[in-house]
């Protein structure tokens, strides 16, 4: 999703200013005006980059967030205020960032805001949380709610982890390849170009071809580096636009086997918030809105979307998705059931975790297939080079001998 820099007022007239995701700036300024704000601006911040090129927006990391509600909740139960609650835990927090938006959210808090506006007003927290502290102050029940929250950041967290060390090893070996080539192409290439040219030799073309690679590297590596650093701050700053996250969105879906992967990883994602949404008591369309904005995915985003609002309009939740032709037909149907049997909260967890096991299970088989590939490129890659390189030298040897 975009960012955007957002300049707005609240009930009681105070100027803010904060950076909020979205899909576009009339998504931006109708998710800000329900909620009560006065909208001046919305600039996008595509060209900004957080390499200090520009402000980047804080963020706080989810096992802090998790430990705080955790703590949050504990202070609940055992019969402190909210206001309380907010300043000892504000006073506990070793990060300043973090810190600073406790004692403001504590302030708004005072002066009579709801604890869900205050956080939605410091923008640093997802929508979902947001949404489901709302979901609580309405039913009176925030501390179950907070409590479900708690578990579906757990779950989400522990999910994301088992995801990421499972990409460590490819990552790694895709690492040593890009040193190893560096070291040949710099070092060892230059070197046996300095002999060749000293011998006078005919060399093959193989070696030829190889030779000015390094050389050629050698020489202008500072015109090499240059260009990679364009290319990839103008890599960074098209992602970061509406229509590069777009494309690159879309890419990700039409890709040979991760494509299928991600897919179930983000239908997974979005089951487990919608239930989360639904267990706190908010109704079936404000949960599917506001699973539309916590979505990092374009194309789920859109058709999470357009469900909302067939389903607005009296259709089923299971026949609004299959309209999309996007979600799995599994899904759907197990959603149906859910529909069905009034149990969509519990049927929608028993879909994220189907498909969080699915994805887990394919991602080992494609790293299965994916480390050995590597492994041979390895291979494969040095054994040409130094074939290239020694081939003169067996030649000239062959001659001496003769």
């Amino acid at each position: 999703m975009a960012e955007f820099l957002i300049k707005m007022a609240d009930e009681r007239g105070h100027v803010l200013e904060q950076v909020e995701s979205g899909v576009s700036e009339h998504d931006i300024r109708e998710r800000l005006a329900q909620q009560g704000f006065l909208v001046y601006s919305v600039k996008g911040r595509q060209g900004v980059l957080s390499l200090g090129l520009g402000k980047a927006r804080k963020k706080i990391r989810n096992d802090e967030f998790i430990i705080f509600n955790q703590q949050f909740l504990t202070l609940i139960k055992a019969g402190l205020p909210i206001l309380k609650s907010l300043e000892l835990l504000a006073k506990r927090q070793r990060n300043a960032y973090f810190k600073t938006m406790l004692e403001n959210i504590q302030h708004r808090v005072k002066s009579g805001e709801l604890l869900s506006d205050a956080f939605a007003a410091e923008g640093s927290v997802s929508k979902i949380y947001t949404t489901t502290l709302l979901a609580g102050e309405r039913s009176g029940n925030l501390e179950e709610v907070l409590g479900r929250f708690i578990t579906f950041q757990r779950m989400t967290l522990s999910f994301r982890k088992k995801l990421m060390s499972s990409l460590w090893y490819p990552a790694l070996l895709i690492s040593a390849l890009a040193v190893m080539l560096t070291f040949l192409m710099t070092y060892v290439v230059p070197q046996f170009a300095d002999l060749y040219s000293q011998l006078n030799a005919k060399l093959p073309a193989i070696t030829v071809f190889m030779l000015g690679i390094g050389t050629g590297i050698r020489n202008y590596y500072y015109l090499i580096l240059g260009g990679i650093v364009v290319i990839v701050l103008g890599t960074v700053m098209w992602s970061r636009s509406e229509s590069g996250s777009r494309t690159l969105d879309s890419v990700r879906y039409r890709l040979p086997l991760i494509g299928q992967i991600w897919m179930k990883y983000q239908v997974s994602m979005f089951s487990r918030t919608l239930s989360t949404l639904l267990s706190g008591g908010l109704p079936l369309v404000p949960s599917l809105e506001t699973a539309s904005h916590s979505i990092n995915s374009f194309k789920i985003s859109d058709n999470v979307g357009h469900a909302a609002r067939r389903v607005r309009e009296g259709r089923s939740l299971s026949f609004s998705l299959e309209e999309t032709k996007f979600f799995p037909d599994l899904a759907i149907e197990m959603i149906e059931v859910g529909e069905s049997t009034g149990a969509l909260p519990a049927m929608l967890n028993s879909v994220a975790e189907f498909f969080e096991e699915d994805v887990q299970n394919a991602l080992a088989a494609a790293m299965q297939l994916i480390e050995p590939f590597i492994l041979i490129f390895m291979g494969v890659t040095v054994a040409l080079v130094l074939i290239s390189l020694y081939l003169p030298i067996f030649s000239l040897g062959a001659q001496m001998q003769q």
